[in-house]
């Protein structure tokens, strides 16, 4: 920005001194940059005001719709996108009911530039002005200040309304975050995105798209036209955009309007649900979504584009959980690339941490990752320092993706680590305490551009400043040395199969009185409630079988709902409704006694062995002479049976009683069932290949890395034999738990553990200086204590 523009913005901002008193300080920029805007339309207009109040009256007498009259009147404009067709400006309102002119003239625009001033809801503060005195003023200040495209072009006047933005943004900050990207964030993510295409973009009569789906007030398309105005002057920069906030997008359309842009191609609405522009595509893609915001609200809408269109729609590759809608907003993004055969498209985005690795393998996070780096759309990613945006002081990081890498890039990421490149500001705004200077940014983007491995560097930046309130440590604790690194990486190296690791379920079983008093009540719900029910007023009842007063609660009902209301408030109404039922206390009366007869038969020692408990049930019921049904017999084992780790395996199948011998490894495919394979669960026992039941409690799972020069299966018995086998010997691979895509064993996940490879060891303080600490404190301590008892 030259010292003229940056004059001039000072000057129109100058007008706040007016408003001081009567408006609060965030309000500033809402009449600003209306006026601002009015006046250089006002300027741009002046040649062609003339001819377009001459065709007025010709093109009202046609009577036709409004749309039409606008394209008629258009023609007379000489090929300006905007009109007015009231014969005042702001010389002419006079002081005399300034505010009703003032109203008249601003709806003499066209249906575009008047929509601006609407969304700024211009006529209150017109209002409010007016109620205060100081419209007059405030507009005799205004049309004093020439901003005709003859005193100021469209890029430097550009450049006057992007700094009167920014000012805006400073002096409203508790609400910046949401609306507003820090210029140096801009600065560095527009670089990231257009350095690659330097070459390009220089040559003449060169025509290139920038979109953000994100647009908020328009700084990063305005950024992008800048960059690319530096290099070529010529080079023509179109802009696109949507935006959700009413007052970002009349910003952003009012900065796209001084620049001489097309206005029409920035839309008002909400982007995920709403695509206003979904047959576009795209050179330069910038954006910074909301960090964190759920998309609960347009979940339908979501979801259904997910299942019906698939990978034909934006969201093919998978849904973020509802908490989080960044990865929306990327998918977004990549559904707008151009494709590669007409010259591809580049991408920056700015995310949180969170869509680093949130979600583990098959989750809606895992596979849009997946989906990404399997693509090779991922080019970098550069890690920003903390308290970098005006609402949040977390983690945030630049994404560029591109489907045009360069030969060098192809199968590779680079990850950035520009943490501490930063510096402290002089005065906070809002939660923004740190800047990226022009140096740190060259830093990152040199970094990026030769594509190298940087180890780590140690930065000439100063230390932070500690506090020097309270007892300081007479030994403190080293600081990290701030430091600066690069690292490449092939795609998959990001990828792990996850694969399920089962061991074999053991069990024992008893026929005690305790276990089998448990048949008494239903399992569930009700399970406790009909266990308080039952010590509470079933001290009369009899297990006879004709005790006719077993279960009933007829005089007990508003004592018991009352329990159940103070102490289980989420039991529903049949559940209560089935705990008052003496029915149901009968079927459970009937289990427990036929619990009681088998343990006659079976009787009450402790048997290891849950593979005969079939066999013993079913004899035992020969010998009473009782059936049970499915829910009898699975009550009862539920009750008698627990896990007993000395106990023996539980078997599940028997696949064949031949002599099968002990295969090699690897030489054995996992679905050869019959045959012994015991890496996946099929063990040779006395000459019989066993199949053991799983125990759920014990199932885990492993993350075996990626590697595409050797086979899955190979990569992952290597794994277990070496990491799982050791600890765990009767344990085996679970090979039904396969990937809904390669349909090879294990889950395949992706995630990007940044943190985890730029992170420096820091040995930890010699335990005597911190013993030393401690002494020194206690005796503070009791030298205090010696002085209060004195």
């Amino acid at each position: 920005m030259t010292q003229n523009t940056n004059n001039l913005a000072a000057y129109i901002w100058s007008l706040a001194d007016l408003l001081r008193g009567d408006f609060k300080q965030s309000q500033y920029g809402r009449i600003i940059l209306p006026f601002t805007l009015l006046r250089r339309l006002e300027g741009v207009l002046e040649d062609s005001k003339d001819a377009v109040l001459a065709q007025v009256e010709k093109v009202q007498a046609m009577n036709l719709p409004e749309e039409g009259q606008e394209k008629l009147l258009l023609r007379a404009t000489g090929g300006l996108s905007f009109f007015n067709i009231s014969k005042m400006n702001l010389s002419t309102l006079g002081e005399s009911g300034i505010a009703a002119n003032l109203e008249a003239y601003i709806q003499g625009f066209s249906k575009d530039a008047r929509e601006i001033f609407e969304h700024f809801k211009f006529n209150e503060f017109i209002g409010q002005l007016n109620d205060a005195n100081l419209l007059y003023k405030i507009v005799q200040k205004v049309r004093q200040t020439d901003l005709s495209p003859k005193a100021i072009s469209n890029h430097d006047m550009g450049l006057v309304f992007e700094e009167l933005i920014r000012r805006f943004a400073e002096s409203s900050n508790e609400t910046a975050g949401e609306h507003f990207t820090p210029r140096d964030i801009v600065r560095l993510t527009t670089s990231l995105v257009f350095m690659e295409d330097d070459e390009a973009l220089t040559k003449p009569g060169i025509i290139r798209t920038i979109y953000d789906p994100t647009a908020g007030t328009g700084g990063f398309l305005s950024s992008g036209m800048e960059y690319v105005h530096e290099l070529n002057p010529q080079a023509v920069m179109r802009g696109y955009g949507q935006e959700l906030n009413p007052e970002s997008y009349a910003i952003c359309k009012a900065d796209m309007l001084i620049k001489g842009q097309e206005v029409k191609n920035i839309k008002l609405g909400n982007t995920l649900s709403n695509d206003q522009l979904y047959a576009d595509k795209f050179d330069y893609m910038l954006s910074n979504p909301p960090f964190g915001v759920d998309w609960k609200k347009i979940e339908s809408d979501i979801k259904n584009e997910n299942t019906l269109k698939g990978y034909e729609g934006r969201f093919g590759p998978g849904l973020p959980r509802v908490s989080d809608g960044s990865l929306l907003f990327l998918l977004h993004l990549i559904s707008k690339l151009r494709d590669a055969s007409e010259g591809g498209a580049r991408i920056g985005i700015i995310l949180n941490g969170s869509p680093l690795f949130t979600g583990g393998a098959g989750s809606g996070e895992s596979e849009i990752r997946r989906y990404i780096l399997e693509a090779d759309l991922l080019e970098a990613i550069v890690a920003l320092p903390t308290d970098m945006f005006y609402n949040t002081g977390i983690s945030t990081y630049v994404w560029v993706l591109s489907n045009k890498k360069g030969a060098e890039r192809k199968g590779k990421v680079q990850l950035i680590n520009g943490v501490n490149l930063c510096s402290k500001m002089r005065k906070s705004l809002g939660s923004k305490r740190n800047v990226m200077d022009e140096t740190d940014i060259a830093t990152i983007t040199r970094t990026f551009g030769i594509f190298a491995v940087v180890d780590a560097r140690e930065l000439d930046k100063p230390t932070e400043q500690k506090s020097n309130r309270g007892r300081q440590s007479a030994n403190p604790k080293t600081e990290a040395p701030k430091t600066f690194a690069s690292k490449l990486f092939n795609t998959y190296e990001f990828g792990y199969r996850r694969i399920t690791i089962e061991r074999p379920l053991r069990e024992s079983y008893q026929f005690s009185d305790e276990r089998i008093e448990e048949c008494r009540f239903a399992s569930g719900a009700l399970n406790v409630l009909m266990k308080w029910v039952y010590n509470e007023y079933g001290a009369s009842w009899s297990d006879e079988k004709d005790c006719e007063f077993y279960g009933s609660l007829m005089g007990q009902e508003i004592e018991i709902r009352a329990y159940v209301k103070s102490h289980f408030s989420d039991l529903k109404e049949k559940q209560i409704k089935d705990l008052l039922d003496h029915k149901i206390w009968l079927e459970q009366k009937q289990i427990l006694l036929k619990a009681k007869q088998l343990q006659t038969a079976i009787g009450i020692a402790q048997h290891d062995d849950m593979n005969g408990f079939d066999e013993a049930i079913k004899a035992a019921c020969q010998q009473q002479t009782i059936t049970l049904d499915v829910k009898e017999k699975k009550q009862i084992k539920d009750a008698v049976s627990w896990k007993n780790p000395e106990a023996e395996k539980v078997i599940k199948k028997i696949h064949s009683r031949s002599s099968v011998p002990m295969p090699p490894r690897h030489t054995v495919h996992p679905e050869h069932k019959g045959k012994a394979n015991p890496l996946y669960g099929l063990f040779t026992v006395a000459g019989e290949v066993i199949e053991y039941q799983a125990d759920g409690d014990l199932r885990d799972n492993e993350n075996v890395a990626l590697d595409p020069s050797q086979s899955v299966n190979a990569i992952n018995e290597a794994y277990f034999i070496k990491e799982v086998l050791p600890h765990v010997p009767d344990a085996w691979i679970d090979a039904s738990k396969r990937d809904h895509k390669d349909q090879e064993i294990g889950i395949v996940g992706y995630e990007i553990p940044f943190n985890r490879h730029f992170y420096q060891y820091q040995p930890p303080r010699d335990l005597m200086e911190i013993d030393a600490d401690l002494d020194a404190v206690s005796a503070e301590i009791m030298k205090l204590l010696q002085e209060v008892h004195s």
